[in-house]
């Protein structure tokens, strides 16, 4: 379990504490992983029955809350069908749970008892919910203008609270500070462990439908959902089990969006922005760390990334609402992206449309 720089090659061990390399470099799992069909454990669709596919972690070390196994539902979206993954019925209300469990059960593996992490909401909520369940410690550094509902929810499972003013890069330097002094720095943006669970959307949906899909659309922010889904759908690609990769479509909130500039200029690493007012905050991401990365994964795949506006939000939300999915603006995001891939997804295609938080969340 070993981590390795993407840009030097050098090897760290995680009790280190290492976050990222000393060239500046993004850490990942030393050698890949390899989807065996014969591996799968039990017949209940968990996030835990792809255990063998995902960091070794003991029984007594297993972190877990039960997520996994989101409903996967065909939903009417205006003139076309679409399948709706419906990962903010996770049990802290979005796919950030996914990592979170498997983050947190290598920590709690490690001996680690403190940790601190910035988020714009929902994966702190979910790391102090398992951080709870391990019985660590948790310090979350939060944008002071967070959702109400999200801040509660992080105080109520017992973590320390920290808001940060300005923007949502100041939360992230702060959290990194308070790192430098010993703690664990659990970075939903940074850590490989994350991703790890992550990729198990992309498992789910596979055994869900069959088959892989031809199309994925997601909230695209720091895009470690994305990242997830291009790791896992390409591992069963190499498994032989699906026929080829799904297009990846990433959405941003036209306010904030770095990826799509990027995608657009034909760059191959997002560049900062300002970042503008969203009701998307979950994807207000002025400078995501891993945007060479998802570049890559959307144009290997021949998918593109798409900018929405926020009247388009707030008019998907609401359209997702009249078929009974309640979801907060950063999920309403890619069926805000639907008219605009009209002329690029076929009617007569499979997609799949992550729906990343609930509408608990934000009012």
């Amino acid at each position: 379990m070993d981590l390795r720089c993407s840009r030097c090659g050098r090897e760290y061990v995680p009790e280190t504490h290492a976050w990222r390399c000393e060239c500046g470099g993004l850490l990942e799992l030393a050698g890949g992983t390899r989807f065996e069909r014969a591996s799968l454990v039990g017949t209940q669709l968990t996030l835990w029955r792809y255990r063998a596919m995902l960091p070794a972690v003991d029984d007594e070390h297993l972190v877990s809350l039960g997520e996994g196994g989101t409903p996967l539902i065909e939903t009417r979206l205006g003139s076309r069908s679409v399948w709706c993954k419906l990962e903010f019925l996770a049990p802290t209300g979005s796919f950030k749970d996914r990592g979170s469990a498997v983050l947190v059960s290598v920590l709690h593996s490690l001996g680690i008892s403190e940790v601190v992490e910035d988020s714009s909401g929902n994966a702190a909520a979910s790391l102090a919910a398992y951080c709870a369940r391990a019985g660590m410690k948790a310090r979350l550094f939060v944008p002071a203008q967070t959702s109400p509902a999200k801040l509660a929810q992080v105080a109520v499972y017992g973590a320390e609270l920290v808001q940060v003013d300005g923007e949502r890069e100041n939360s992230a330097l702060a959290a990194q500070a308070a790192a430098a002094q010993g703690a664990y720095y659990a970075s939903h943006n940074y850590s490989p462990f994350f991703l790890e669970g992550a990729k198990t959307f992309a498992y789910e949906v596979w055994e869900q439908l069959g088959r892989g899909p031809d199309n994925v659309i997601v909230p695209l922010g720091n895009g470690s959902l994305l990242i997830g889904a291009y790791r896992g759908f390409g591992e069963l690609q190499r498994a032989d089990l699906i026929d080829c990769m799904p297009r990846l479509f990433g959405v941003q909130a036209r306010a904030c969006a770095p990826i799509w500039e990027a995608y657009r200029l034909g760059w191959e690493d997002a560049a900062p922005v300002v970042p503008g007012t969203t009701a998307a905050e979950g994807i207000r991401i002025a400078s995501p760390v891993r945007g060479r990365q998802v570049l890559r994964a959307i144009r290997e795949t021949g998918g593109a990334v798409v900018a929405v506006d926020e009247g388009e939000i707030a008019r998907s939300r609401e359209t997702l609402a009249q078929q009974g999915l309640y979801v907060e603006p950063t999920a309403a995001t890619g069926a805000a992206a639907l008219s605009q891939l009209a002329g690029v997804i076929d009617g007569r295609q499979t997609t799949v449309l992550a729906l990343t938080g609930s509408g608990l969340k934000s009012g």
